[in-house]
């Protein structure tokens, strides 16, 4: 784990992002550990949080459709048909 001193975490903020992407960051007070800098996939690892929905919708990268298989069970279309 790294030790950044208060003082150092306020002058160079992206640093101490950039650091958290490895491992935690420990942000000292006086030498005394105040706070913990982490990525977002630590965090939820450790608190055991899933990607919300929201998150997921977000995503840039394509998702493959089964539109047969949707169609089948009535999900894309609700309307009645009319044959």
């Amino acid at each position: 784990m790294k030790l950044i001193a208060s003082r150092e975490f306020n002058r160079d903020v992206s640093q101490a992002k950039r650091l958290a992407r490895d491992e935690p960051v420990l942000i000292t007070d006086r030498g005394e550990p105040t706070h913990v800098l982490m990525s977002i996939a630590e965090f939820r690892r450790l608190s055991g949080q899933g990607e919300s929905i929201l998150e997921l919708l977000a995503m840039p990268e394509a998702v493959e459709l089964d539109a047969a298989d949707a169609a089948s069970d009535g999900a894309w279309d609700h309307r009645e048909r009319a044959d």
